[in-house]
């Protein structure tokens, strides 16, 4: 018969007999054992039997699953989705040595993790430089940091998830947003006419204990509004400890970084994650349906699915772009670490830009990049503003995008094989199709053919050797 791995809980142990002032000896004396064996114990060189965990929670009066945690599970799962880095590839690191890492030497795997996510985040900084020196660099660009910052993360913050959920069971029991911000901040909610609002959809009015919401505002957006007010309350200490990892170089790129954690905070109450993921599952990515469900907008919904991937309870990875008729793209959100977050993802070829003559359409598409890469995509129109006679409306295409490995989870691609994917690029500058009919402009680095103004079958002629 097979024996149960020892379990060696030394830097935990330690952690608590220090949070409980005491010594070496003070803990032998409570324990009736020898300060040698407490200090072997701290120092992982004897493991923590059945019997020393049941003194330890007798005598210091403490729950059995508090003195033996998770196990590491968390932080063993953020170190495998770290550690899947290409950087790390040839090395050899089993799943059983991260685990003892993350229950053994939790500030290690800590530091690990800090330190990995600012390399990622100084990455992302170079490569928006364009390696020009910092001395020469432009003015700081805001939009940039902001999304730096996400994308660095993957757009995906537990913290406020966990925050989130918790909020959501306190709203529920309360009877819902309204109620709950009257019960626990005393602030009654107003639905107010847009020249009263002076171009603001959310008001917090403190003069007169109220949240101001522009009455023309759908359902969805101004239970979206009502819930970012709750993030801006409510989980000011998280946010500000986000805020704190970060590398800003302007109060611009952090005050819209501070928006956008509040609006995933939002969306963390809307969508809790547990419940959000199950039903996800459940409905296979059905976004249309997923909206109904939560009583969210199309948009709502693609934006909450490139958030899931909280370290242990994954989802199919994202990659999210809006973009409008003009081509400009206002929104990357990137849950999966796909090229098109670095180069724009402004292929003409890819069906987002072809959208607007089908406003609410569905339209899916299998994608290939010059390198054989593939995926898959869904795009629909949506729209802004509007609400009452006479008010702008703009509409816009959003898009989400995933690994074709992954396709067969989504009800979208539902008997559509991948056989035939459409040819893209991440950008013009970066793709290398002589052929395409679409292309606005030659790839860098590729010399013209001297016969180009011959060729009338593509707009630029370049070599293929």
């Amino acid at each position: 018969m097979a024996k149960d791995r020892p379990v060696y809980m030394g830097p935990r142990l330690r952690r608590l007999r220090r949070e409980l002032g005491l010594t070496q000896a003070d803990m032998a004396a409570d324990l009736e054992i020898s300060a040698s064996y407490v200090a072997l114990l701290e120092r992982n060189q004897r493991p923590l039997t059945a019997d020393m965990l049941l003194r330890l929670a007798r005598t210091y009066r403490m729950d059995m699953s508090e003195l033996a945690g998770d196990g590491g599970a968390e932080q063993t799962a953020r170190l495998q989705a770290a550690l899947k880095e290409p950087m790390f590839a040839d090395i050899d690191l089993p799943a059983l040595a991260m685990q003892d890492v993350a229950v053994n030497y939790p500030g290690f795997a800590e530091a690990l993790l800090r330190l990995h996510t600012a390399y990622r985040e100084e990455q992302l900084t170079l490569a928006d430089r364009g390696g020009v020196a910092s001395g020469d660099a432009a003015a700081p660009d805001p939009v940039a940091e902001a999304r730096r910052f996400i994308a660095a993360r993957r757009n995906s913050f537990p913290l406020l998830d966990d925050a989130g959920e918790r909020l959501a069971a306190e709203i529920a029991q309360a009877g819902g947003t309204a109620q709950w911000l009257k019960t626990r901040h005393g602030l009654r909610v107003r639905r107010l006419p847009s020249d009263v609002m002076a171009g603001s959809m959310r008001r917090l009015d403190r003069h007169r204990d109220a949240v101001l919401i522009d009455d023309t505002l759908d359902e969805a957006s101004s239970n979206f509004q009502l819930a970012q007010q709750v993030a801006y309350l409510e989980m000011r200490g998280e946010i500000d400890a986000l805020l704190k990892e970060g590398q800003f170089v302007s109060d611009g790129g952090r005050r819209l970084t501070r928006r956008a954690l509040a609006s995933y905070g939002a969306a963390a109450i809307l969508m809790p994650y547990a419940a959000f993921a199950k039903a996800v599952e459940a409905r296979r990515y059905d976004v249309e349906a997923l909206a109904r469900q939560f009583g969210a907008s199309f948009e709502q919904v693609a934006h909450r699915l490139t958030s899931l991937q909280k370290p242990g309870q994954e989802r199919v990875p994202f990659f999210f772009l809006r973009v409008d008729p003009a081509g400009n793209i206002s929104k990357l959100l990137d849950g999966a670490g796909f090229p098109f977050a670095r180069h724009g993802g402004s292929c003409p070829l890819w069906s987002v830009h072809q959208l607007f003559g089908r406003p609410r359409e569905v339209v899916t598409q299998w994608l290939e990049l010059p390198d054989g890469q593939r995926f898959f995509s869904i795009a629909r129109t949506v729209s802004a503003g509007g609400g009452g006679w006479g008010m702008p409306r703009v509409e816009r295409a959003v898009a989400l995008l995933c690994a074709a490995e992954h396709a067969h989870r989504l009800i979208y691609a539902q008997g559509l094989p991948p056989s035939e994917p459409t040819p893209v690029g991440v950008t013009c500058r970066l793709c290398h199709r002589s052929r395409c009919l679409a292309r606005s402009a030659p790839p860098i680095g590729r010399d013209l053919l001297p016969e180009d103004f011959r060729r009338g079958h593509a707009p630029f002629g370049f070599s293929d050797g």
